[in-house]
């Protein structure tokens, strides 16, 4: 077998190619430029052999699995109440009456400015007393909770009763069980007076307090709001706040008012609590602020207080 050097190899390979492509005879000359020709393309070749290897990138994976599309949600839109209004996906400003059990009735009532931002909330029960009892819950010096009060007392219906002093006691007279405390206003303020056969809010200065009196309950507060369906407080020397405010409508209901955040000075609830459809003949404003908060048992609802009181207004069903 012949062994080739590698210059005759290349020599033999010039040889072929030129003789294949070329000449059958080449010159000299052809042959020395065909050998280094090819020198170049072999030298070439094994720097190109010997440089980084190319990663190879893999191919995309295709997804196994399909995922699940969740359906677009779709905006329950309320039909405007009368054409010609547009619609809105907002809660109406006034709920209306809704009626919670028999004789008891709740509505609330969203407060809007004139560009429509949301200033105050009044939250309000309307109860008749053929249907519940009216009590009151006195704790001189020791306040509680109101969610103390509810479980002390099983009152379904929980609410803030007058003002105190620091020493948690009565500034008014104050009647539990036929049992009366404290000292009457004399010439300012109002009364709620509590029997069997309902409850009753009156002025002071129309009607003021004999002991002579009796009642089962009764507590004091101040000002009077409504009077006889009419406005009943025009001083402005107090400033906005959250109110706690008890009444009487036409029928003899009791009626709550909260306004919970605290956007009414006095003047302007007794002008917007005359002037709305409550009905109502007498409000009395009750101790507000910090201590404005009630507690519904039935169902469960709640307006904190963010102070303990030493008094309560109970309810409960008959």
């Amino acid at each position: 077998m012949k062994c080739w050097t590698p210059w005759g190899l290349i020599r033999w390979t010039c040889e072929f190619i030129v003789q294949r492509w070329c000449w059958r005879s080449p010159p000299e000359w052809l042959m020395v430029n065909c050998k280094w020709l090819v020198v170049s393309l072999l030298v070439g070749m094994a720097v190109a052999c010997t440089g980084p290897v190319a990663t190879a990138v893999p191919p995309t994976p295709l997804l196994t699995q399909t995922l699940a599309l969740q359906p677009t949600p779709t905006l329950q839109v309320i039909p405007s109440p009368s054409p010609g209004h547009r619609v809105t996906l907002t809660p109406p400003p006034d709920s209306g009456w809704e009626r919670l059990q028999p004789g008891l009735e709740r509505r609330t009532i969203r407060l809007l400015n004139e560009n429509g931002r949301q200033t105050d909330q009044l939250y309000i029960l309307r109860i008749d007393s053929i249907f519940y009892n009216f009590g009151i819950a006195y704790s001189p010096g020791q306040p509680k909770s109101l969610a103390a009060w509810q479980e002390e007392t099983g009152a379904m219906i929980v609410v803030n009763g007058g003002f105190f002093t620091e020493e948690f006691l009565a500034t008014g007279l104050i009647v539990v069980d036929g049992q009366a405390s404290g000292s009457s206003y004399v010439g300012f303020g109002g009364m709620v007076t509590m029997r069997q056969g309902g409850v009753d809010v009156r002025s002071l200065v129309e009607r003021p307090y004999t002991p002579t009196e009796t009642f089962d309950y009764a507590l004091q507060a101040f000002p009077m709001l409504v009077l006889n369906g009419a406005p009943a407080y025009q001083n402005d020397d107090f400033d906005a706040a959250r109110r706690t405010v008890m009444g009487v409508d036409e029928d003899g209901r009791l009626l709550l008012i909260l306004s919970t955040w605290g956007s009414f000075t006095l003047t302007e609830l007794s002008a917007y609590l005359a002037h709305a459809d409550f009905g109502l003949v007498n409000a009395l404003n009750l101790d507000g602020g910090t201590s404005t908060g009630l507690i519904l048992a039935g169902p469960s609802e709640s307006i904190p207080a963010f102070v303990a009181v030493p008094s309560v207004i109970t309810i409960f069903p008959k």
